[in-house]
């Protein structure tokens, strides 16, 4: 089935495929916020869990899609092969830093909220925590289709959907995890799960964006997917594993952050 859905993204131009892939990734998001309508809470181990596979995924995402693409990329030898992945990555874990600090936001166990003060309410807090998370993996996979679109050998369409099948996996929790404590703080089914797919809805934006930039302007591609890469470790470090084991049973946010690096190398190895 991946291999018809490669032929079909490779016959399609590739801005095009990148608009897709990340409505497909922003879709995922919305079929775990759809859990709201079947039950009333979850289970703190099973999130825990699976926000730990949410960094497995993110962690080897930033690895081998984008990272070693932007170093194998990149001219020159040595140190001078490595400075673009380098200052793109500084730039993209400097630009959520920024962002963190300046929009304010809350995360899933409500401890404080973070950025400048605000009065905005619980829900909007939540609801941008996870629309932060989104903007980096919309932003890795349209700068990799972008890459196909400006001919670099090293940007494949195989690549790209591998990636976006694994940021769609990861995407399935956080649906969950806006939605349900939004219905437990007293919203309906409905305007819990539209919030809850609402904080996707970047990542078509950010993909299509980064694939347009990037074939624009093809000297941007490493450091732009070095910019994703970093951004999305930023995240990950900064909130999606410091959540993971907020609870006791911490061992199971640490097997699941294990099995989602597994899934995520295994699907980039072998489709890209």
């Amino acid at each position: 089935m991946l291999d018809n859905i490669i032929h079909y993204f490779e016959s399609i131009n590739p801005i095009l495929a990148a608009l897709y892939a990340t409505l497909f990734t922003w879709s995922i998001t919305a079929l775990g916020a759809a859990f709201v309508f079947f039950f009333k809470s979850y289970n703190k181990n099973i999130m825990d869990s699976m926000l730990g596979f949410t960094g497995g995924v993110m962690v080897a995402a930033s690895i081998w899609s984008l990272l070693i693409p932007a170093i194998d990329m990149s001219e020159g030898e040595r140190f001078t092969k490595v400075m673009p992945s380098v200052i793109g990555f500084l730039l993209g874990a400097g630009f959520l830093y920024a962002i963190d600090k300046i929009i304010p936001h809350l995360h899933i166990h409500f401890k404080k909220v973070e950025g400048v003060k605000t009065a905005w309410q619980k829900t909007t807090l939540m609801i941008l925590a996870i629309t932060l998370h989104n903007i980096p993996e919309g932003l890795a996979v349209g700068v990799l289709f972008g890459g196909v679109a400006a001919g670099i050998p090293e940007a494949s369409i195989a690549g790209a959907v591998s990636l976006a099948v694994g940021i769609g996996l990861q995407n399935f929790p956080e649906g969950i995890a806006v939605s349900m404590p939004l219905r437990r703080m007293g919203m309906s089914r409905r305007k819990s799960f539209f919030y809850g797919q609402l904080s996707a809805i970047v990542e078509p934006i950010a993909g299509v964006l980064g694939a347009l930039a990037v074939t624009f302007f093809n000297p941007l591609l490493p450091y732009a997917l070095a910019f994703a890469a970093g951004a999305m470790l930023f995240v990950v470090v900064e909130e999606v594993i410091p959540e993971a084991q907020q609870n006791k049973n911490s061992d199971l946010s640490t097997l699941g952050f294990i099995l989602g690096f597994i899934v995520m190398m295994s699907l980039d190895v072998a489709l890209g």
